[in-house]
């Protein structure tokens, strides 16, 4: 099981992910989105098409943009990875996923 913290606090846990790129995605239902805020972030993956960014904030302290789902993948990039990823979550800047 894959575990996703920041900060002391478990973000995401779940034997579901999805290996993309190097980077654990977790389903939706397995992130505890009390500490999940939307960001105005987002970048453009060519074969995944618009990311969009969620800011952690644990304890008052905000590690921004450090989470990133696809809401609509671009066409075809749900058969490249062999399942659909929508709304599935990574994380970066500082945030351990480990088992």
């Amino acid at each position: 099981m894959l575990k996703a913290t920041w900060n002391g606090i478990v973000l995401a846990e779940s034997n579901d992910t999805i290996n993309i790129e190097g980077n654990p995605y977790f389903p939706p239902e397995s992130v505890n989105m009390e500490y999940f805020r939307k960001s105005d972030y987002h970048t453009t993956c060519p074969w995944k098409g618009l990311a969009s960014y969620y800011d952690i904030v644990v304890d008052g302290k905000v590690n921004e943009n450090a989470a990133w789902y696809y809401a609509e993948p671009k066409e075809g990039s749900p058969e490249k990875v062999g399942r659909d990823f929508s709304n599935y979550v990574a994380f970066w800047n500082g945030v351990k996923v480990e088992d």
